[in-house]
């Protein structure tokens, strides 16, 4: 984890940001000291040491699949206090741009007036500069979702996760000419090498408060019930601005039915770098 990070220049404009920590690597780190002693105290022991370091590297895997963790590390569930009392809520999408999809999205999001960042797959982001440069206009955000949105991201080296976020990194940058200040990753998966690579970048960890799994759904109306249950001020949705299959993206059907229930709470969707001012 000491590793120095080659930054671009891109990825060196969004500003390095200090790596803290969280609570089980701290204890991670202890209980490998303490094993490490032990082992010199007692080397015929070391079965049983090295049984307990393994199943301490499994506590960490299982913890990795859990997103809103914050055992790894900070991660950002919901808008911080000024938002609350501006009564904000943020409104993200993940896995775009799709260009049937998003255009049609930022057209629902134009209507009702409301802001959104959108979590761009950097790939995507390449093949699509226009419909990104397109968000960018409506006054909306771009956010870093990895280059490729890897099934086994969290699974992935040191390496390999500088260069799956950086290259999304600036990719997005070089389109947009702004660094995206946040990531979040495929499916909420993180290992204890993730922080200390995004904190390099100048990243903040964010998740979410709750999601409708319109991926994975068929009803719109059980998606929005998922995303309003208890909406408050200060709360991240989130959606996906891409389709299913050859099915219709429900994300289509919910949006326009979830900005009708944020407004009658008297609510204000709006995207991160809004919310966080």
């Amino acid at each position: 984890m000491g590793e120095t990070v080659n930054l671009s220049p891109a990825a060196r404009k969004s500003g390095d940001r200090t790596w803290r920590p969280g609570i089980a690597i701290w204890l991670t780190a202890v209980l490998h000291i303490i094993a490490v002693a032990a082992l010199i105290a007692r080397p015929q022991w070391w079965a049983s040491i090295l049984g307990v370091i393994v199943l301490n590297h499994m506590v960490l895997a299982l913890i990795g699949l859990w997103p809103k963790s914050r055992l790894l590390g900070a991660n950002i569930l919901r808008l911080p206090d000024a938002a609350v009392r501006r009564k904000e809520v943020a409104l993200t999408f993940d896995d775009g741009p799709d260009p049937d999809v998003t255009p049609k999205v930022l057209d629902i999001l134009d209507v009702h007036r409301a802001k959104a960042s959108f979590f761009v797959i950097g790939d995507k982001a390449a093949a699509h500069p226009d419909l990104i440069r397109e968000i960018v206009s409506r006054g909306h955000s771009i956010e870093n979702h990895s280059r490729r949105h890897s099934s086994l991201f969290g699974f992935f080296a040191w390496t390999a996760l500088k260069n799956e976020i950086g290259t999304a990194q600036d990719i997005v940058t070089g389109i947009t000419g702004r660094p995206p200040r946040f990531f979040r990753s495929p499916m909420g998966m993180r290992n204890p090498l993730l922080d200390p690579v995004i904190a390099h970048l100048g990243l903040c960890y964010i998740t979410w408060t709750r999601r409708g799994f319109d991926t994975v759904a068929r009803n719109p109306d059980v998606v929005l019930k998922r995303l309003v249950r208890n909406l408050s001020p200060g709360d991240i949705l989130l959606l996906h601005d891409r389709k299913t299959g050859s099915r219709r993206a429900i994300v289509l059907d919910v949006l326009p039915a979830l900005l009708d229930k944020i407004a009658a709470a008297q609510l204000k969707p709006v995207s991160l770098p809004m919310a966080m001012q």
